[in-house]
């Protein structure tokens, strides 16, 4: 039988289109959306885990003491630079006295003008006392008048009247006097502490107020990192613990430390826990306050329980789990979580078994319809 061209092009056309099916078919078995997940997978191990907190916080230092005049008035010198060493009742500055000197000899003066009114006063009275005991008796002689008795009674009760105004005086403007030396006293800026100048903020010839910081003066036994710790992870977190030290200056170096307290006021805002970590042995040189830390707080190891990688959680919807391998095939299985380390491990209070096999990474997201292929590694999604 013949065939004709119109039946050969018909072949050859039902031919194409059944290469092109076949095509189709390879590219959606292999890469198309029939094709099978490419996954890494991951068995449910019973281990002991050992949680870890990771917080940055900022050098700081417990005795910190700022040094200022008590009155308003200019910065006469300073004798301290920033960095400098001083000891406990070095005089680190001083305050202009303007007329404070003029003050105290004005109120000096005062003084011993008081002091002349006094004895003044005192002699009066003396005198006057003793005139109205000889008048008394004079009385009793019958060789003066009631009237003069009378009138030296009035003398003695002023002349007490007014040395006890002079005395009263006296002791008043030497209060000021003693006020007066007080404050020339004060101008002297003197440290409390022997300790490091951190900050100068002010130079000589600079008016400031009473209470204004002139000089600053750090303990540096007292320097120590003030941390904050994420609240929702802290349960476990207690003074005493171990701490390892990261300072941002010293890369790579690991410093060892401990907690030494949990503040008891939290950031409301921040949700977040504060503590203080303190050096086991002071760095040299001793890094400058401000600085950024990073703080990593080893807690108490857990019970043995199952653990899987963290990259192995998964949230769908409002459930939170991970995709199970069953006989081959992804299945989703929403799981109670607990502790995490900082490897990467996350303990699974309820929802697997030891020996489960679930899936850590994949090509694409997985639904409970994709076929999965168990790889190595999946080049751009795993570490």
């Amino acid at each position: 039988m013949n065939i004709t061209a119109m039946q050969r092009r018909k072949v050859a056309l039902i031919a194409v289109l059944v290469l092109l099916a076949l095509l189709l078919g390879y590219v959606a078995l292999r890469s198309g959306p029939l094709a099978p997940v490419s996954v890494t997978t991951s068995e449910v191990e019973s281990r002991s885990l050992r949680p870890a907190l990771f917080g940055v916080g900022t050098i700081d230092a417990e005795r910190t003491y700022r040094i200022g005049p008590t009155f308003a008035g200019r910065v006469r010198r300073l004798t301290v630079n920033v960095g400098d060493q001083v000891v406990a009742g070095q005089v680190v500055g001083e305050m202009d006295p303007v007329d404070l000197d003029d003050k105290l000899s004005a109120q000096s003066a005062a003084v011993t003008g008081a002091e002349v009114t006094v004895r003044e006063a005192t002699a009066r009275q003396t005198h006057a006392a003793t005139e109205a005991r000889r008048y008394e008796r004079l009385l009793d002689a019958q060789a003066t008048s009631e009237e003069v008795v009378a009138a030296k009674r009035h003398d003695l009760v002023s002349a007490e009247a007014a040395a006890a105004s002079a005395r009263s005086n006296l002791v008043r403007v030497r209060s000021e006097y003693s006020g007066l030396q007080s404050q020339r006293g004060s101008l002297r800026l003197v440290a409390p502490a022997s300790g490091i100048v951190t900050l100068r903020p002010v130079e000589p010839g600079a008016a400031v107020a009473a209470g204004q910081t002139v000089i600053e003066i750090v303990d540096p036994a007292s320097v120590w990192v003030s941390v904050r710790f994420d609240q929702v992870s802290s349960a476990g977190l207690m003074a005493g613990l171990s701490a390892r030290i990261q300072l941002r200056s010293r890369d790579g170096q690991i410093l060892r430390g401990q907690i030494l307290r949990i503040e008891p006021r939290a950031d409301a805002v921040t949700e977040e826990t504060l503590v203080k970590v303190v050096f086991d042995r002071l760095p040299a040189p001793l890094p400058p306050l401000g600085e950024y830390a990073e703080v990593t707080v080893d807690l108490s190891p857990l019970p043995k329980g199952p653990v899987i990688p963290n990259a192995a959680v998964r949230r769908q919807g409002s459930s939170i789990g991970v995709w199970k391998l069953e006989n081959g095939d992804p299945v989703f299985v929403p799981v109670v979580l607990g502790k995490a380390d900082l490897d990467g491990r996350v303990q699974v209070l309820r929802g697997l078994r030891n020996g489960d096999t679930i899936v850590v990474y994949s090509e694409t997201e997985l639904t409970a319809n994709s076929s999965v292929n168990i790889t190595e590694r999946i080049p751009g999604v795993t570490p």
